[in-house]
């Protein structure tokens, strides 16, 4: 299942359905731009990053990373995301400072973070969000957040 292009359509189309999702209400967060960007230098490719408008420098980036499958290519899946950021980090060196947010569809897929990147932990610049726990009437506050908790749910 192809769930990457699911949420870049999602993303793109409604921006504040990822604003809703995790918990961030200030209006000035709909004008964000939504893209797919690939890394210089390497074949790392986000599957999102948010960039706010350049007058808007307080704003964060936001770093995205959908996960719907346990990741099985023998790398882990933190040491590349945390890789990707960092070296679009160097590569670009914005000026805003940055968050970095994971969508499971399911807490399983979440093979936890590795030794080596547990400052990021409880870190409160990642945020992991497991879309088969959000609570069963957050489907109810827009479409959006509606088809990203049908993402969530297992087939029985």
């Amino acid at each position: 299942m192809k769930t990457d292009s699911i949420f870049y359509r999602i993303f793109q189309t409604t921006p504040n359905t990822f604003f809703e999702l995790i918990g961030e209400s200030d209006p000035r967060m709909t004008t964000y731009a939504f893209g797919s960007q690939e890394i210089k230098q390497t074949s790392f490719r986000l599957d999102g990053i948010f960039l706010p408008p350049l007058r808007l420098t307080g704003f964060p980036i936001y770093f995205v990373e959908a996960q719907a499958y346990s990741d099985k290519k023998g790398e882990n899946f933190y040491a590349r995301f945390f890789g990707e950021i960092h070296l679009y980090l160097k590569d670009y060196q914005p000026v805003n400072n940055w968050r970095a947010v994971v969508i499971f569809t399911e807490k399983r897929f979440d093979p936890g973070i590795p030794a080596h990147y547990s400052e990021y932990e409880n870190n409160p610049r990642v945020q992991r969000i497991y879309l088969n726990k959000l609570p069963s009437d957050v489907g109810d506050l827009s479409l959006g957040l509606g088809v990203l908790q049908l993402l969530g749910m297992s087939q029985k």
